[in-house]
């Protein structure tokens, strides 16, 4: 069975290549209008000279490798099974490049989202999040009833959410019981999650008592802690994992091949990584997941500045591998410029793009856009402000770096990869 899946797999991710280049995707050029993605791909075009238009979004090869390879060093240096959040770029092809890099399996947050990642054949995928549609719930009843490889593991944080899954799986008549791990909130005023220990030895005992489920651990995010510091997320993992500790001493994992603990998104997996170390020998050896996803692209603003390879440096560093680029279409003064590049293209959440370069359209060189500024989007132009002389001219291409991977994943449907020298490489392909 897992040898199907794998070919299926690979069939799927080939049929992305057959798909017909057209008007749905943006900054294609318009000359390969019927051809395929693959056969676009071969041409190996220059992002510059071969014929894309602006705003065009551009994924660099060398840097996507050079990130992926990095956190499969990171993750076995310490120990830890790897599950990144897919829902940062919800591109069939990076789940597989992900596994390819060790990844225990992909993590999301949807319904939705674990369809599109059964399609390309991911056969071990957690929820990070409960599971209460019953639609839902009979559609994954299907999958594990069929596929016995199929791992699946999900959220739960309340009494009623058990009761609703078990009612709809077993109305589904499902065969194979849904693995559930434990949310621990992440304090007052945080996101989802239980708020007590006693919460959950009362989600416990509901699960215990249903044929359709099966506790196999507990998770949360620490991302929710308030005031997050290495001290207070620290606490909040410790409570965490005291919990799992204590279930086990409790016999409430007895009958599992595996326990399972997971944390971690991209601002403390280094705080996850040193306290899912601490753990004892327990019963069953521990899977320790961490789920970290922004890392794939990176970014130039907010995990710039959160991420933990800024307090462990040691440890490596990784790179931001957006860059959006945008035409100056109009110059009114010395000191305002606008490019046609808006609020449709960039992520604009947490910060604006920051300008980096300019490719001058006259001669094709490129330099440091100095005194250059992203002030503002309107839904299609860019607000940029010019100081110090920079001979900023329409025409010119202004490279931008982004910041927050999910929202720049979102914009856009077909992204190409480039190489350092401008060659387009591949085309990656989104599910949102």
């Amino acid at each position: 069975m897992a040898a199907d899946s794998a070919v299926n797999a690979a069939a799927r991710l080939r049929d992305l290549d057959l798909e017909r280049v057209d008007h749905r995707f943006k900054g294609l050029p318009p000359d390969a209008d019927g051809l395929t993605v693959g056969e676009l791909a071969a041409e190996r075009r220059n992002l510059f000279t071969g014929g894309f238009t602006t705003p065009v979004l551009a994924l660099s090869a060398e840097r996507l490798e050079h990130n992926l390879a990095l956190m499969e060093t990171y993750a076995t240096r310490h120990g830890l099974a790897f599950a990144p959040h897919g829902k940062t770029s919800m591109a069939p092809q990076l789940f597989h490049r992900q596994i390819e890099h060790g990844a225990w399996g992909i993590t999301l947050a949807v319904p939705h989202q674990v369809r599109v990642a059964r399609a390309f054949g991911i056969q071990r995928i957690f929820l990070a999040n409960e599971l209460v549609d019953p639609a839902a719930l009979r559609w994954l009843a299907g999958e594990l009833d069929s596929d016995p490889d199929f791992r699946f593991i999900c959220y739960v944080d309340s009494v009623r959410a058990v009761e609703l899954m078990d009612a709809a799986l077993a109305e589904a008549g499902a065969t194979r019981p849904v693995d559930l791990v434990v949310e621990l909130g992440a304090g007052d005023g945080a996101r989802t999650g239980v708020r007590t220990e006693a919460e959950c030895f009362d989600i416990a005992n509901a699960v215990a008592a249903a044929d359709t489920l099966r506790l196999v651990g507990f998770a949360g995010y620490e991302g929710e802690v308030p005031n997050a510091s290495p001290e207070a997320v620290g606490a909040w993992l410790r409570r965490l994992t005291a919990l799992v500790v204590e279930f086990d001493k409790a016999n409430r994992f007895a009958d599992l091949d595996e326990i399972v603990v997971s944390a971690g998104g991209s601002a403390w997996f280094d705080t996850v990584a040193e306290v899912f170390a601490e753990l004892p020998e327990l019963s069953a050896p521990v899977l320790k997941l961490l789920r970290s996803g922004a890392y794939i692209s990176h970014d130039d603003g907010h995990y710039k500045h959160l991420t933990p390879f800024n307090r462990v440096p040691e440890e490596g560093a990784l790179h931001p591998a957006f860059r959006l680029w945008a035409q100056v279409v109009s110059r009114p003064t010395a000191e305002q410029a606008f490019t046609n590049a808006g609020k449709r293209d960039a992520a604009y959440d947490l910060d604006l793009p920051e300008a980096q370069v300019v490719r001058d359209a006259r001669t094709g060189e490129v330099r440091e856009a100095t005194g250059v500024t992203v002030t503002g989007l309107s839904d299609q132009h860019g607000w940029v402000r010019t100081e110090g002389g920079e001979d900023l001219a329409v025409g010119d291409w202004l490279g931008m770096g982004l910041s927050h991977p999910c929202t720049s994943f979102d914009k856009w449907q077909l992204i190409p990869l480039v190489e350092a020298d401008g060659t387009v490489v591949d085309y990656v392909r989104t599910y949102f």
